[in-house]
């Protein structure tokens, strides 16, 4: 049987992209910018305004320069786009499971926040997913991060492989999750689907 489809808005290089296709959804992705390593199907056009239509799943990781603590820390977060209240809108519109996907202070209240040592990974990457149209289950413990690599700390090659994000450049991966993030959010995501095929974790040779 067909994977349903979800729409991976703000793509990226394809971090978020890589653990959906992992838990069973055949991914298409959208991005203002060219992403020549994106791993699926890749389209470049603005997120904030590409059609919807056709897909069964979706989800958006905004910009998150507006939000991040480090932006105030480095400068002007006014000076970048707060995209997260209208994405919200936009996919809560079309009736169907949504993620949202940011840094932790963009939000008071997420559904969940993970972090790399909820799945055994050796790096301290917290980020907020905020669900739309569907309901979870099976929350994680809470993180315990203490001595795991800090992001963007002087060997960001061996941060961006202990991601799991080894097919991307070291600056892609800056902007990238773990795809186990994802992979544990599509899991629950695919109970939304119970028809569909097992997930599989085709390309792998990505890694």
């Amino acid at each position: 049987m067909a994977r349903p489809k979800l729409l991976d808005l703000f793509c990226g290089a394809g971090g978020a992209a890589m653990g959906y296709h992992r838990a069973g959804f055949d991914v298409t992705g959208v991005d203002i910018r060219p992403q020549p390593r994106y791993p699926f199907r890749f389209v470049q056009a603005d997120a904030m305004t590409y059609p919807l239509d056709g897909y069964d799943a979706y989800h958006a990781s905004p910009i998150c320069l507006g939000y991040a603590n480090v932006t105030a820390w480095r400068g002007d977060p006014a000076a970048h786009p707060r995209q997260l209240a209208p994405v919200i809108d936009r996919l809560a519109a079309t009736g169907r499971p949504a993620v949202i996907e940011n840094v932790p202070e963009a939000l008071d209240a997420w559904d969940e926040i993970l972090c790399g040592s909820n799945f055994g990974l050796t790096v301290k990457r917290h980020r907020g997913f905020l669900r739309i149209g569907w309901s979870a289950f099976d929350l994680l413990h809470p993180c315990q991060h203490r001595g795991l690599l800090p992001f963007m700390h002087k060997g960001e090659r061996a941060y961006a492989d202990a991601m799991g994000c080894t097919w991307m450049s070291k600056t892609e991966a800056r902007q990238a999750i773990p795809p186990a993030y994802t992979e544990y959010i599509g899991g629950q995501l695919m109970s939304e689907f119970p028809a569909q095929e097992p997930a599989g974790r085709g390309s792998e040779e990505l890694e």
